[in-house]
């Protein structure tokens, strides 16, 4: 069963007896039930729901009865007879329920034979760490004739993805801090002006809207939100909000700009006007990215400023980044730096910079 590493092995009929018994275990994941409820398509609520679940006699999620099931099924499949078994029947007994961290140990015993049909009966059990009743059941299978031995398959990784849980996550972390004076520039379109009132809403800013009031107060009743509470200074166009804030800023009334319905270019031409503003260090443009196959964010700079930056600017980059790793609450930041090789070559030189 299984015996040689990367392979998949049976037993045939002939090589099963009464009494033959095998065990699998597995300890659920919160991204077992996630998997689960995706492929079947079952969301119930006391699955994937942790707020309703936390109501239920069950205090908090718990797995799908089927995910019990699918580990028979799985050890039958794979191992006990294993390739070549054909499922016919299967009876279930559902006892306990499976919440997240349980380690269940799945058992299946041969029961009966039958020669003439080659079908085998087995007796299912599944047990929780505890070792209490979770599943017990009936397998009725076809065992396999013939020996079959091949490599295991490899099958793709699965990667689930929840991008608003993870800036749920991101947000609460920064939550304990008092919100930041943010001056919020020409907030004139949908996005720039529910940005700045979602972030206000989590508490992470105080907003102040730069930009023609006229048309910002309108732009709020057509979204139909409120404007109430907020700081509005009215200039009349985007090159002029982006100087006011500016301004806002060299006076020490402001801690962060925030970029509006103007061009980039209009922005950061009136910060770079306030000598106050200035730090001794090259300006660089930081993308923060949720990447699905990996558990942490990333942050890649400089991929909208800078095009050939010097090996000083090179520095100043990695400086401005790894303080908003830190501001961001990544205490620790790890730096990689990119190049078109992985080794150091003198025929390139942003290897020798990376040096």
């Amino acid at each position: 069963m299984g015996a040689h590493e990367g392979l998949i092995e049976n037993l045939t009929y002939d090589e099963l007896r009464p009494g033959q018994r095998a065990q699998m275990m597995r300890t659920l994941s919160m991204d077992d039930i996630n998997a689960f409820a995706l492929v079947s398509g079952d969301v119930n609520p006391a699955h994937v729901d942790a707020e309703y679940a936390e109501g239920t006699r069950f205090k908090g999620v718990i797995a799908h009865g089927m995910w019990a099931g699918a580990l028979i099924s799985s050890l039958l499949g794979t191992e006990f007879p294993g390739p070549g078994t054909i499922y016919l029947e299967q009876s279930l007994r559902f006892h306990r329920p499976v919440h997240v961290g349980d380690t269940l140990t799945v058992g299946v015993t041969v029961a009966e034979k039958d020669d003439a049909t080659r079908n085998v009966a087995l007796d299912c059990i599944v047990l929780n760490q505890h070792g209490d009743q979770v599943v017990t059941g009936r397998a009725l299978v076809r065992a396999p004739t013939q020996k079959i031995v091949r490599p295991r398959t490899a099958m793709p990784t699965m990667h689930l993805f929840d991008p608003e849980a993870r800036l749920e996550a991101w947000v609460q972390t920064l939550s304990g801090h008092p919100p930041v004076r943010c001056v919020v520039v020409h907030p004139c379109d949908e996005g720039s002006l529910h940005g700045a009132l979602d972030a206000r809403a989590h508490g992470l800013i105080e907003p102040v809207l730069v930009g023609p009031a006229l048309r910002i107060r309108t732009l709020a009743e057509q979204m139909q939100v409120s404007l109430d509470g907020l700081e509005l200074v009215d200039v009349p166009h985007s090159h002029a909000a982006a100087v006011a804030a500016a301004a806002l800023a060299a006076r020490g009334e402001a801690q962060m700009l925030m970029k509006g319905s103007l061009h980039t270019d209009e922005l950061i031409k009136a910060v770079l006007d306030e000598s106050s503003l200035r730090t001794g260090r090259r300006m660089s443009h930081v993308y923060r990215f949720e990447v699905p196959a990996y558990p942490k964010p990333l942050l890649v700079t400089d991929a909208a400023i800078n095009i050939a930056p010097t090996l000083a600017e090179k520095a100043d980059i990695v400086r401005n980044a790894v303080e908003l790793a830190h501001a961001l609450g990544v205490h620790q930041p790890l730096v990689a730096l990119l190049s078109a090789v992985e080794t150091v070559t003198p025929r390139l030189a942003s290897t020798l910079d990376a040096a």
